[in-house]
């Protein structure tokens, strides 16, 4: 029987505090990102070579696309930290998703059925795809949305920023500040319900293929994700990269 759950299962609890197969997945993520960091800027050299030539030309690459999406360099240069961390950790998020044991290992625990009262064993993977949680998704989302409304507040000042959405000159700029104070919130809904849809019909997707056909079906599928991985995590860090620039501009 194929057990399919919509939220992250808890693995344990530390002082009160649950701890689930998602957030022990991004912890490890997380983990890898910051020693392969580490272990890059211990080698340095003016004239690159391997993977710190490979990494260069990634990362120069990403910045030349967010420079067209930005407009302009300097803001580019200004924003892509930001936009560079979220695009690479939800790219390895997703990535991590599909590696052998992310999953399918893990505990059987018994649970009773409401309805019959009845003990069923379920399926408790140790790790689990980092954005399969909406915790996490929204939790990103709101990191972007809270960063635009930050830089916006610096570049243009509160009361001008605040005049975006709270305008009362006319009727009509009244109604548009209205929507666009809407549009904030539908940015988080959208933000984190896009990237959560797609990591989690892609996890389901994975878990049935695999279920009906163990051996060489779910192989094209792998492939998939791995495309789709990149793809979510690029539309994110797009997204993000536009909404930053879009929030230090000026109204007119």
């Amino acid at each position: 029987m194929v057990h399919i759950s919509l939220s992250a299962e808890k693995i344990v609890e530390l002082f009160g505090f649950p701890i689930t197969n998602t957030l022990l997945t991004s912890w490890l993520v997380m983990a890898f990102l910051i020693l392969g960091a580490y272990m890059l800027s211990r080698r340095l050299a003016v004239l690159p070579a391997g993977s710190q030539n490979f990494s260069e030309m990634a990362i120069d690459g990403l910045l030349n696309f967010m420079t067209t999406i930005a407009g302009n360099r300097k803001d580019a240069e200004r924003f892509f930290p930001i936009v560079a961390t979220i695009f690479i950790f939800v790219l390895l998020a997703n990535w991590a998703g599909i590696l052998p044991g992310v999953g399918s290992i893990g505990f059987y625990e018994e649970a009773i059925r409401e309805e019959h009262g009845e003990a069923q064993r379920t399926f408790v993977p140790f790790f689990r795809s980092v954005n399969s949680d909406l915790n996490m998704t929204l939790a990103l989302a709101l990191i972007a949305v809270t960063l635009s409304h930050y830089f916006g507040v610096g570049a243009l000042g509160a009361f001008r920023h605040a005049g975006k959405f709270f305008n009362f000159r006319n009727p009509i700029n009244f109604f548009v500040g209205l929507l666009e104070f809407i549009s904030e919130f539908a940015k988080i809904i959208s933000f984190s319900f896009r990237l959560f849809g797609n990591v989690f019909a892609g996890e389901v997707l994975l878990v049935i293929i695999t279920f009906l056909a163990p051996v060489i079906a779910p192989v094209p599928f792998y492939g998939l994700e791995l495309f789709v991985g990149f793809i979510q995590a690029l539309i994110f860090a797009v997204l993000t990269m536009m909404f930053l620039v879009v929030a230090t501009k000026h109204q007119y």
